[in-house]
């Protein structure tokens, strides 16, 4: 039953993009900060 009204309804589907979203948006902010922390450290080391 609540599958279904996720697959099928509109704010079903805009609840899974949200999801999604956040989750790739996380992925990509722990990326970046963590690279620009070990550039940070790489020129404080010089």
């Amino acid at each position: 039953m609540a599958w279904e009204i996720l697959v099928s309804t509109d704010y079903g589907l805009f609840s899974l993009f949200v999801i999604a979203f956040v989750i790739v948006m996380s992925i990509w902010f722990s990326m970046f900060f963590s690279k620009k922390i070990r550039e940070e450290e790489r020129l404080n080391r010089k």
